[in-house]
């Protein structure tokens, strides 16, 4: 969906963020997006890790029934 977006349309839309947030407030909105995407992959690595840990430990339980 992203990867048709080309050059222009890329400018078009920073211009538009620019002016409706003006310069003062767009590092900003920058910064609050980066940060709130870095909790949510940590999440999902601890999500994923919780999943693989309890399959891991399922097999274990089998095995040892087997």
């Amino acid at each position: 969906m992203l990867s048709n977006i080309g050059i222009p349309g890329l400018i078009l839309i920073l211009t538009l963020a620019l002016i409706i947030f003006g310069p003062k407030k767009l590092p900003e909105i920058g910064r609050a997006f980066g940060q709130t995407l870095k909790e949510f992959k940590k999440s999902t690595r601890e999500l994923t890790s919780d999943i693989t840990d309890d399959i891991a430990d399922d097999n274990k339980e089998i095995k040892k029934e087997i």
